[in-house]
């Protein structure tokens, strides 16, 4: 529970401190621009907010890990929500509007998520789970989308380091394969989600795993 609230915390911080002029700028998910992005964090906070008011008594039927969807196709920006995304990004306009819609909105969610019970069980995309592990998922989403800002603009700091070991487990965990020791949190991250590309030897270092990569999570 703390290690969401700090990652999403250093996302947020991220996000309201970025010049306007980065708003236009290119950001680590494909075809997303670092509105584009601002922009899908507001929407997760609010998906944050209206799952932890949705109870269940129902069995889970996943947990931290298997609550993502993986596929191996990167996003080509034409799905209908990614496309929603971007209009309603470009219709903000201004970048301090983006910035206080996703501070307003994204610290409830903060707050929320500080006053859960991590044994309650809770509902969403037709899946249940605790509340511990459904925000145990999101500290993998909020440290890739934080990597997706800091990879790409090298004076924008990066996620917390707890952040980036847990979700480099969880990762492992999705794939069923640990990541080689040599290979930092963030290339593991990277490689791993398809933002990067690996070299002739990281490959090699991959092994069997590396016919299973990208892992596309949704």
């Amino acid at each position: 529970m703390d290690l969401f609230s700090r990652s999403w915390a250093a996302l947020r911080a991220v996000a309201a401190e970025l010049p306007d002029q980065r708003f236009g700028q290119p950001s680590g998910c494909a075809g997303w621009l670092v509105r584009d992005l601002v922009c899908h964090l507001v929407i997760d906070a609010q998906d944050v907010l209206i799952t932890l008011v949705t109870p269940t008594d129902a069995e889970p039927t996943v947990d931290a890990v298997t609550y993502w969807n993986t596929g191996s196709e990167r996003p080509a920006g034409d799905d209908p929500l990614d496309a929603l995304t971007v209009r309603l990004a470009a219709a903000y306009e201004e970048p301090d509007l983006l910035k206080f819609h996703l501070d307003d909105v994204g610290s409830a969610a903060g707050r929320a998520a500080g006053l859960a019970d991590p044994d309650v069980r809770v509902t969403t995309r037709d899946q249940v789970l605790t509340t511990g592990d459904y925000l145990t998922a999101y500290v993998l989403e909020w440290t890739l989308h934080h990597l997706d800002l800091s990879d790409r603009l090298p004076d924008v700091a990066g996620p917390p380091a707890e952040g980036l070991v847990r979700s480099r487990e969880l990762l492992g965990a999705i794939a069923g394969a640990e990541f080689p020791a040599s290979f930092s949190d963030t290339d593991a991250l990277l490689i791993g989600t398809g933002r990067r590309a690996p070299t002739a030897s990281q490959t090699a270092e991959l092994g069997a795993l590396a016919a299973r990569l990208p892992l596309v999570l949704g």
